[in-house]
């Protein structure tokens, strides 16, 4: 990889708790006008700027800790199965404690079930690289490599090999998968699962994501994803009837603010920190988490001690649009958002009701529509 020329990143307020005995103190940076980090070396995730570089880190987890953690999860991936039946609640927890940053590629494999896709699909990966795609889905993709964490050392040369993993990645689920194609918020998903494992690996780890977590989200019209977000809208209701309140009188649909949040596995909102966390959560708990997440961005998005003092400070759509779309990134901070979201629970059977009634509404207004289709005058 070439080397990398000096970046502006803005400076991220977090506490973030750093395990990696490295020292980057000697590292080439200093502060622009703005208060801006420029720097040529890379934090411990390989981020030279933008919003997601961490200009300093904090070692409060001892290495005997981190070996320890290592250890139980090497044991655990052993015996996957096994341990998914007999220790269904211990794998949740540890998840949930956060997967030690060396053994994360190991683990979303087997979370994700990518591992046995690998071992049935030999070579299929490369089998598809070699393969020339769909002429419309690859103009799309290569508009969009650049775009892609720009500010990462994998991702920041446009000749690199970053960009053109990503590129193979996306192509290859094309030809895979030809009714879907290709999505722009498909691609920050595929870069996120390149900087953490092997192109091949990345590639079945993101089909099981694209057809098993988030099935028919990049579907033409988009009806699950609208679904979903009126899921959410409806749990808003329930959890936070002043900011529904709020939201319903200026006419703000959950597909105006959530769409990013749930088509990208909030890869493009959360800090990278937080964002590791919740990974580490929602491959093992599923889609629930976007709901459980997306209802605590929209709380601190939307501080509230009563609904006057919301309409005072979110006045219109415009105000109220602008908070959702930008969360306060020091209210981000892993600990304190990990812990809201273990201790956020919604019941299974609240999902199911409010997916039933969603799914009912959804089959009325299509036949709404296909009568008066057919109505003759």
């Amino acid at each position: 990889m070439k080397a990398a020329s000096p970046f502006v990143a803005n400076k991220m307020e977090t506490h973030y708790v750093d395990n990696d005995e490295d020292n980057y103190s000697d590292a080439s940076s200093s502060l622009a006008p703005n208060g801006s980090v420029v720097s040529t070396v890379p934090d411990r995730h390989g981020f030279l700027g933008g919003t997601q570089y961490l200009n300093e880190s904090k070692h409060l987890i001892s290495a005997n800790k981190t070996i320890e953690r290592e250890r139980k999860w090497l044991n655990m991936t052993a015996n996957w199965d096994k341990q998914m039946i007999r220790n269904f609640k211990k794998v949740q927890n540890r998840c949930r404690k956060g997967i030690p940053q060396s053994i994360r590629p190991r683990a979303w494999l087997y979370l994700t079930k990518a591992n046995k896709l690998l071992d049935q699909k030999k070579n299929l990966y490369f089998k598809l690289c070699d393969q020339p795609g769909d002429r419309k889905w690859i103009e799309d993709i290569r508009k969009d490599l650049h775009r892609q964490f720009p500010y990462h050392e994998m991702f920041v040369d446009q000749d690199g090999t970053g960009q053109k993993e990503l590129f193979n990645v996306l192509k290859a689920y094309t030809i895979l998968n030809p009714v879907i194609g290709y999505c722009q918020a498909q691609a920050p998903i595929a870069a996120f699962l390149l900087m953490h494992m092997p192109a091949e690996q990345a590639f079945w780890c993101f089909v099981a994501i694209c057809d098993d977590y988030l099935s028919d989200y990049y579907s033409p019209g988009m009806e699950t994803l609208i679904r979903d977000g009126n899921i959410l809208f409806a749990l808003l209701k329930e959890r936070e009837p002043k900011i529904y309140k709020l939201l319903k009188k200026q006419s703000i649909d959950p597909i105006m603010y959530m769409t990013e949040w749930f088509l990208c596995a909030f890869t493009r909102t959360l800090p990278w920190p937080t964002l590791l966390r919740f990974w580490d959560i929602f491959l093992f708990d599923g889609v629930k988490t976007f709901f459980k997440m997306g209802l605590i961005l929209i709380k601190i998005s939307l501080p509230e001690k009563s609904y006057s003092d919301l309409k005072k400070r979110f006045p219109t759509m415009c105000e109220t649009l602008e908070a959702l779309r930008n969360p306060p990134l020091h209210m981000l901070e892993e600990e304190r958002i990990i812990k809201k979201l273990i201790l956020l629970e919604i019941p299974e059977d609240t999902f199911k009701y409010y997916h039933m009634q969603q799914t009912s509404l959804r089959r009325k207004s299509r036949e709404t529509k296909k009568l008066r289709e057919t109505d003759v005058f």
